[in-house]
């Protein structure tokens, strides 16, 4: 479980580096290779997290499992993905921040069976962490490094356990039982 965690000044510089495959180019570019990723490994589940990615890998024909979107890129307002969806979840999650709300979402999402939109108020680049330790091991999870293209991120154990190194060296800001 994550209770409320805020992300420090030393880990914000460290996540600027990709958490898995960065696939650079286009937005052609990056989806035809994204394409062949996932027709190679046919992944348990597809997640998306950000606006931008989720709609170009949508309008490309993948259909995520999960689309965890904030309705903003680069920080400005955008008009929300058209994502039909089984499932919405609408969650509070702060810049910098996990929320306990954002991530139990997300723990629900990835494991529906069917598609699911978590509408996020707030930021969701973090929650692509929140993604990683919920997605079930050979599930892939994808976002955007902003200006260089798509970065996939392989669900295994081994990126599950960095990516809760991450979470726990993340300040606990967590003061209600």
């Amino acid at each position: 479980m994550i209770n409320f965690r805020l992300l420090t000044s030393e880990l914000r510089m460290e996540l600027k580096t990709p958490l898995g495959l960065l696939i650079q180019g286009s937005y052609k570019q990056t989806v035809e290779e994204l394409k062949k990723i996932i027709n190679e490994i046919k992944p348990v589940k597809i997640v998306a997290v950000g606006d931008r990615v989720s709609e170009n890998i949508i309008r490309s024909g993948i259909l995520p499992n999960v689309a965890i979107v904030d309705s903003k890129v680069m920080r400005k307002p955008v008009t929300p993905i058209i994502f039909e969806a089984e499932k919405l979840f609408d969650v509070s999650n702060p810049a910098g921040t996990l929320t306990e709300e954002a991530c139990q979402a997300i723990d629900e999402a990835v494991n529906f069976n069917g598609q699911v939109k978590v509408q996020v108020d707030g930021e969701e680049d973090l929650l692509t962490l929140a993604a990683v330790l919920s997605a079930p091991v050979g599930s892939i999870v994808v976002y955007g490094q902003p200006r260089k293209g798509i970065v996939v991120v392989f669900v295994t154990e081994d990126s599950k356990k960095k990516i809760m190194d991450i979470v726990n060296r993340m300040e606990n800001k967590n003061s209600k039982g």
